[in-house]
């Protein structure tokens, strides 16, 4: 458990995707930092079994009924909802077209398509609805969207992803700009090149290591070539920023993007 930092009590938070990697992470840090905290996620874990201030919910946030049930019963649980992070998000390197021949697996089908899409967008989408209502309703509320550094540069054998990321970036200014007028902010945040999580396993860099022409067996990172900071980011890193944009401290940022890449953006 994250030591507390931060003074996040009475807030009442629904994490997207928390039961591993990245948004177990955020749910740590926010229960640490006194807030409650929901995780919505398609596969219950034991991740958060021990915690006191967690529940797990079962939810495909990509099916509007399942999120508009999840919603629902949270509101009748504990009376409102004060931040969404919408952090669950699938990737599957793959190529636009399969030039090198050999493994056309690894070509952007439609079905790789609408899996990356349906969560990565629609359900980002879906979970902003239905929590926008209530933030309407309560007339405050912070809605925080997990973009990437893909979605703003583009990433070579990523280019669905990207899509998908750079919309959500898009989505946040729009948003930004509609929900405003009810106190509500709306930021996104884009990391770079991190400490592995479940989504980046073996496969998925193989995966992408195929389609960047690279020996899968052989992936050297050099990340002094390419982060200045010379280092992968941590996810208590990016956890820790989810908290601060959670809190009242963070009360004039919305509509922006927030990279967290090591200065690895900048070039």
């Amino acid at each position: 458990m994250n030591q507390q930092w931060i003074d996040l009590s009475g807030k009442v938070a629904v994490v997207t995707g928390g039961s591993m990697g990245l948004g177990e992470a955020m749910v740590n840090s926010l229960v640490g930092n006194n807030a409650k905290v929901i995780s919505l996620d398609v596969a219950i874990t034991d991740s958060h079994k021990d915690q006191a201030n967690v529940e797990s919910m079962k939810c495909d946030v990509s099916n509007k009924k399942e999120v508009e049930t999840a919603i629902q019963q949270i509101v009748d649980q504990y009376g409102r909802i004060d931040v969404l992070v919408n952090n669950a998000g699938v990737s599957r390197p793959r190529m636009l077209v399969d030039y090198y021949g050999t493994h056309p697996e690894y070509e952007l089908s439609e079905a790789d398509f609408d899996f990356m899409t349906n969560i990565n967008q629609k359900g980002v989408v879906l979970c902003a609805q239905a929590v926008a209502r209530v933030m309407i309703k309560q007339k405050s509320g912070v809605i925080i969207n997990m973009s990437s550094e893909a979605g703003l540069e583009g990433s070579k054998g990523q280019s669905c992803y990207s899509g998908n990321k750079a919309a959500v970036a898009i989505y946040t200014k729009a948003w930004a700009k509609e929900l405003g007028q009810f106190n509500i902010r709306v930021i996104a945040v884009a990391p770079g090149i991190n400490e592995r999580t479940p989504m980046n396993n073996d496969a998925a860099f193989k995966a992408l290591a195929y389609t960047r022409g690279q020996d899968p067996n052989n992936i050297s990172s050099d990340y002094k070539a390419v982060i200045p900071l010379g280092r992968p980011g941590q996810i208590k890193e990016i956890a820790d920023l989810i908290s601060y944009l959670s809190s009242d401290h963070a009360s004039y940022i919305s509509g922006t993007t927030i990279n967290i890449t090591g200065a690895k953006s900048t070039r």
